[in-house]
């Protein structure tokens, strides 16, 4: 295995190399950005929840850790501006990081696609130069076919996430959207 990874490293064109070394970073980085914003979503999620199971049970206002109680406790007097306010603000925090991950699905097969092209273009010179047989061209072309492979992998990570991360948004944004319905026919 260490073997065939240190050949691998030898034969391949430095782009493609550069190409795989992009995506490993890219793979780090989302995996950090969704693994961060899922859990940080998930704990805001159940605070959210609560509130809301208490709202429902009669309690007069939000709870304390509700983050339309920021919101409300600013102003004396509740109005559908102030709670809608409190939506804007809830909807951009929930969503941080959904921009990245879908930059990453929508780009990251093209960055491998790229690598592969470079490391074939190659392949096909050192063709041109020698008298290659099928054996050179289909380890070139293997061995290209790595950065866009690696380029599919990265992207199906980025786009899952991306959507996990896109429907926890939308639970959370619904669930602070039942609030301050419920918070405004008290009002009422």
């Amino acid at each position: 295995m260490i073997n065939n990874l240190i050949d691998f490293y030898l034969k391949s064109h430095p782009v493609t190399l550069g190409v795989l070394a992009l995506l490993s970073v890219y793979f780090i980085v989302l995996n950090w950005v969704f693994f961060y914003r899922y859990f940080s979503i998930n704990s805001w999620l159940q605070n959210e929840n609560s509130s809301l199971e208490s709202l429902l049970l009669g309690a007069s206002t939000v709870s304390v850790k509700s983050f339309l109680n920021n919101f409300l406790k600013t102003s004396t007097n509740v109005s559908k501006e102030i709670l809608g306010l409190a939506m804007l603000a809830a909807t951009k925090e929930a969503t941080k990081g959904l921009s990245l991950l879908s930059i990453f699905a929508s780009t990251t097969p093209f960055i491998g696609l790229f690598g592969t092209v470079v490391s074939i273009l190659d392949t096909f010179t050192h063709i041109g130069q020698s008298t290659g047989s099928m054996s050179v061209i289909s380890s070139g072309v293997s061995d290209a076919l790595v950065a866009t492979a690696a380029g599919i992998f990265v992207a199906i990570f980025a786009y899952t996430y991306h959507q996990v991360l896109k429907r926890k948004s939308f639970e959370l944004v619904s669930c602070l959207q039942m609030q301050s319905d419920a918070v405004l026919a008290r009002k009422v």
